[in-house]
């Protein structure tokens, strides 16, 4: 039962602080959406601050789980990282998004929160170091991977931030187009990005 309350909880605080930012929403509203007491809120989670950070967790596995599943039905090359951006576009077009959660994370609590900016340079990192590891499928050395990762992440995370300013899925046609060229391309030279 306390896994169902658990993510009663989360469901709650990803959808309120998604949707209306961390600093806007109280734990008596994601009490309230969640439907259960603030003993029991408090007692699974007893801080805003924890809370905050396993809905960032969650969200953390759940973003990228979806986006390796949609990836891992096409044959490994180029084609599966021009599927990244094909997914990247499916989401943007979905209701309420609103961006990069960890950006917007980042934006609101990062400058007085470690553990923030701990999660999202981690989610950062991880997205970076995946792409890498598709494009090391193509068969280029690692540190040619390495580079080109990182500019494919680059690509990701700036047409994430587009779209959400504009509030069209554009962004994902123009990075995918971009990626294709880069892919095309010969191994840039480049030094390899440093994590976060």
């Amino acid at each position: 039962m306390t896994e169902e309350w658990t993510e009663r909880i989360l469901d709650a605080a990803e959808e309120l602080f998604y949707g209306q930012g961390i600093q806007a929403v109280g734990m008596d509203a994601v009490r309230t959406a969640a439907g259960v007491s603030l003993k029991r809120l408090y007692g699974l989670f007893p801080s805003k601050d924890a809370l905050v950070e396993a809905y960032l967790a969650r969200r953390d596995a759940r973003w990228r789980g979806e986006l390796e599943r949609h990836a891992a039905v096409v044959p490994a090359g180029r084609e599966r990282i021009l599927a990244v951006y094909d997914w990247l576009e499916r989401w943007f077009a979905e209701p309420g998004f609103r961006g990069c959660a960890f950006v917007n994370s980042f934006g609101e609590l990062g400058a007085g929160s470690p553990a923030v900016a701990a999660a999202a340079c981690a989610h950062k990192d991880a997205f970076r170091a995946w792409l890498t590891g598709l494009v090391a499928e193509t068969g280029v050395d690692r540190t040619a991977a390495e580079r080109l990762g990182g500019q494919l992440a680059l690509l990701a995370e700036g047409a994430i931030a587009l779209a959400a300013v504009s509030g069209t899925a554009l962004p994902a046609r123009q990075a995918r187009e971009a990626a294709r060229v880069l892919l095309e391309a010969p191994a840039p030279s480049l030094p390899a990005p440093e994590p976060c």
